[in-house]
């Protein structure tokens, strides 16, 4: 269980530097609570997000049994003790701990490749050598954190509206903890000024403000590389795989590790206290899902995949970083990431390593070195076997469509995220010949400790369009006027979600409030609720102009996860799906991708030329 120092992140606590410093936080007393929508009006979007997903009888019969939860006694109280527990004081936010829980920290499978997501950065022109790359990354993230650190940094907004800064608490100097039933999140304070540094499924340990003073560049670069040449001359147990294990077995392991010897208890303390990881790869990725695979896992070996932020830096001098994302989701770390993609060292960070306070190969770093015995040596042999399994069952495609971009689609008069999301469901519909129930994640942070609804992208509109997109006698105008609908059914839905006015976040909290020996209502075991919540397309846009790729797993062993980046002239889908007895295929799902973008732009040119 936690201990003292962690119990106040174990309750997902806040930070005392959340009371107290700068303008980041300054902001959070004035977020509203994230509300609890009206029973009717969920159960009425519900209803109709089933109409598309279910036959006639099947829908004829999950519409009654919705309807009479809605009149049910159990119905309404299920709604009072979910309002009473949003306006209790001390409770920030009625979703967080139940979401926290039942989608991160309550999972027991692994974080890899199931709960965490990678960026691919475009390379760097400016670093001829990856050492060289890496120490440059490592000073923009150290900028960054001072900024969280010290509260400066500017907390986020939408046009004008202010973003919760709460997930900033565990950026830097955390760690996810594994534990029974449920892990948690440890943070340390920010006067751990030490970076955990992984090479050759080595780990070290550097101080990168020794005597207050924070090293410069070239002594950041020294430092690198002298720990490649330590560890590149050495071999050790590669202790890191454990945390790429089943959540259970690496909880019975860590504690394996701590029992073993003390030294690996203040090890262990080592990596979890520090600011982040840095790892170093031997990795020499080409093609795009080469990059993408060596950033978001590599061999498993050489990574710590329970803490928050990895920055990763292969030997042909291509980087990214991986996230765990269970106190974060994707809109903080890209932040993260595009200012340290952007970082520019200044003159004195320059400073070569003969004129530095501290000359060249004098900046002192530790190897941290576990003590294994053969009990952990053989449960690393087993987590090494799960990895490989889990991994090699990922299959991957990273399309890069060329042919136009966010520009283009806002030309054609389209929301380009309402235009990807039409492309995805007529590429999958047309490769399945189906519509199944899609996730789109949408952010909910203009609410205190706010984090993600669902838009449920598939809806009656989009499927009249997607059959009319494979019905001949369906005229062009006749297609694009359906499109039209479909888009602005799928901004509305987008645009609820947003406000918290979702349909799947509401009733996870009325089933999270039956008490225990109550009768689980109808609604909760009608076959529409698992099978319409059951994510056959997990989607997610962020976009840079900074990434190669960005992404994660499938969520569903029947399903694709589409993680897709809008750049201005072109579009980055990344595609993974699980090789498994249901034949799914990420190159086919890219294809049809390909050929549905390109069908859609030819029927809106065509539209537009017939106006002229």
């Amino acid at each position: 269980m936690p201990t003292n120092t962690d119990a106040e992140t174990a309750k997902y606590g806040t930070r005392a530097a959340e009371q107290s410093l700068g303008r980041l936080y300054a902001g959070q007393s004035t977020l509203p609570k994230l509300p609890v929508p009206p029973l009717e009006t969920t159960l009425a979007k519900y209803a109709r997000s089933l109409e598309p997903l279910l036959s006639a009888d099947a829908l004829a019969t999950s519409k009654r049994i919705i309807a009479e939860f809605g009149h049910s006694d159990q119905g309404k109280e299920l709604q009072r003790r979910l309002e009473e527990r949003a306006a209790d004081p001390e409770c920030a936010n009625w979703l967080e701990e139940w979401w926290n829980d039942l989608s991160y920290m309550g999972y027991r499978d692994p974080v890899i490749p199931y709960v965490s997501y990678h960026y691919s950065f475009n390379d760097d022109p400016e670093c001829t050598r990856p050492n060289q790359r890496a120490a440059k990354i490592i000073l923009g993230a150290l900028s960054f954190r001072k900024m969280v650190v010290d509260g400066s940094l500017e907390p986020e907004k939408t046009k004008d509206t202010l973003l919760c800064s709460h997930s900033y608490n565990f950026m830097f100097n955390a760690c996810r903890i594994p534990d029974k039933p449920s892990d948690y999140c440890r943070t340390m304070p920010y006067s751990h000024e030490t970076i955990v540094v992984m090479r050759s499924n080595q780990l070290f340990l550097f101080d990168f403000a020794p005597r207050g003073v924070q090293l410069t560049m070239n002594e950041i670069e020294d430092v690198l590389d002298r720990i490649v040449h330590v560890a590149d001359s050495n071999a050790a147990v590669p202790v890191g795989i454990l945390t790429a294990d089943e959540r259970d077995s690496w909880t019975d392991n860590r504690a394996l590790l701590r029992q073993a010897s003390p030294d690996n208890a203040r090890i262990l303390d080592d990596i979890e206290s520090s600011a982040f990881v840095v790892s170093l790869e031997k990795d020499l990725p080409v093609t795009r899902e080469e990059f993408s695979h060596a950033i978001w896992h590599g061999n498993g070996r050489n990574r710590w995949f329970d803490k928050p932020g990895q920055f990763i830096i292969t030997d042909n001098n291509r980087a990214g970083f991986n996230g765990e994302h269970s106190m974060m989701d994707g809109t903080p770390t890209l932040r993260l990431v595009e200012y340290v993609i952007g970082y520019q060292p200044t003159a004195d960070q320059l400073q070569p390593a003969t004129s530095a306070v501290r000359q060249k190969g004098a900046v002192p770093f530790r190897k941290l070195e576990f003590v294994t015995p053969p009990a952990v040596v053989s449960a690393v042999k087993k987590a090494e076997a799960v990895f490989d399994s889990n991994i090699a069952k990922q299959h991957l495609k990273v399309l890069n469509f060329a042919a136009y971009g966010k520009e283009e689609i806002k030309r054609l008069g389209c929301s380009p995220d309402a235009f990807i999301q039409m492309v995805i469901q007529l590429a999958y519909t047309r490769l399945h010949k189906t519509a199944r129930p899609t996730y789109e994640s949408s952010m909910t942070r203009k609410f205190l400790h706010g984090r993600t609804e669902t838009c449920r992208s598939v809806t009656s509109e989009s499927a009249a369009w997607c059959r009319a997109m494979a019905d001949a006698t369906v005229s062009n105008d006749g297609r694009v006027q359906l499109f039209r609908q479909a888009l602005a059914r799928h901004t509305q839905l987008t645009r609820e979600a947003v406000e918290g006015q979702g349909v799947d976040r509401h009733l996870l909290g009325l089933r999270m409030s039956i008490h225990p020996g109550e009768q689980k209502p109808e609604i909760f075991s009608d076959p529409a609720y698992e099978y319409s919540s059951h994510w056959y397309l997990s989607t997610s846009q962020i976009s840079s102009e900074n990434f190669t790729s960005y992404g994660w797993s499938e969520v569903s062993p029947k399903g694709y996860g589409i993680a897709y980046n809008i750049r201005k002239e072109s579009l980055l889908i990344h595609i993974t799906a699980m090789r498994n007895e249901y034949g799914l295929n990420s190159d086919y799902l890219a294809s049809f991708f390909e050929t549905a973008a390109n069908d859609v732009r030819h029927m809106m040119q065509q539209a537009a030329g017939q106006r002229k």
